[in-house]
């Protein structure tokens, strides 16, 4: 039968099938094309299953065809990945100006990411009532500055006493699959217990000490919505977002500001590095480029190379 996993734990997985939840494995080694993954089904995933003979557990035996994923490099592996979940409508990045920060070059790989896909991104800037300091107002309206007119929405909040939350983003979650992601401690769990109550997920607050984020979330899990028919994947903190292998050529599709001037740099082999007759640079000198996203770009162009 088939089934969707909602839940991994390393070795098992919770699918969501017609006759139930059930508690599945893999039989054998899982191969993947082409990827090397560290999680060989994530969270998302639709999988073939077989219940096993006189158990309450289920095989895996096959992996249905991904419509996408949201992947990132394993901290852990070289040369490995890790697949945050799969098959997902859109995806929302929370974000923090302090404790934690959340930095703009984070922002722009976990975009790279899902544009990728072509998933729908939006940036849920959290914990706004605590915000005072005129450089964290500043930093605030920075990220709203950049991103909004990219195309991505960029909404605030306040997880844990915003009194009109749910009203705010059910209708944006209603039959749809989404994704939060973001570092430790910027309030993904807090906003789940907000919208899907039952799910009772444990947080806690940021460590004083390090002012880094106490990882609450030790695995991807989907939750669903309820009578709404959508799901929320609740995602473990991340706390650096390497992008997978992406060709010098390649990542310029995946900054927006620079899609539309493809094509039309003097060499088909342009990087938008210092190339003459470069579009690219032509539209950042003429401001319609921002610098810090020209910057990221830089920086995640200069990590691919050093990587080959």
């Amino acid at each position: 039968m088939e089934g969707r996993v909602i839940k991994t734990t390393g070795s098992w997985y919770a699918v969501q099938t017609p006759k139930g939840l059930l508690k599945a494995r893999l039989r054998g080694k899982f191969k993947q094309e082409e990827l090397k993954l560290t999680n060989p089904i994530a969270v998302g995933d639709y999988v073939l299953l077989a219940k096993e003979k006189d158990q309450e557990t289920a095989v895996i035996s096959d992996i249905l065809p991904r419509e996408n994923y949201i992947i990132r490099k394993s901290t852990r592996k070289h040369h490995f990945s890790h697949i945050l979940a799969s098959n997902i409508d859109q995806a929302f990045l929370m974000v923090t100006v302090r404790n934690p920060r959340t930095s703009l070059g984070f922002i722009d790989r976990f975009l790279v990411s899902t544009e990728s896909f072509r998933i729908p991104a939006s940036i849920l800037v959290n914990k706004v009532e605590t915000l005072s300091k005129e450089k964290d107002l500043e930093y605030k309206e920075l990220i709203r500055e950049i991103y909004e007119p990219l195309g991505y929405p960029v909404l605030e909040l306040s997880a844990l006493s915003d009194p009109n939350l749910t009203e705010r983003f059910i209708p944006l979650l209603k039959e749809k699959t989404t994704l939060i992601a973001g570092h430790s401690g910027v309030g993904k769990s807090t906003l789940l217990n907000r919208l899907v109550p039952a799910a009772s997920q444990v947080t806690q607050e940021v460590s004083k000490f390090s002012s880094k984020g106490v990882h609450t979330t030790t695995f991807a899990e989907m939750f669903p919505l309820g009578k709404e028919e959508g799901y929320l994947i609740d995602t473990p903190g991340i706390k650096e977002f390497g992008i997978l292998d992406i060709g010098e050529q390649e990542l310029s599709h995946y900054f927006v500001e620079m899609r539309a001037y493809l094509g039309q740099c003097k060499y088909n082999n342009c990087t938008h590095v210092n190339e003459p007759g470069c579009k690219v640079i032509e539209q950042l000198e003429a401001g319609y480029i921002h610098p810090y996203r020209y910057e990221s770009y830089l920086k995640i162009l200069d990590e691919e190379d050093s990587h080959r």
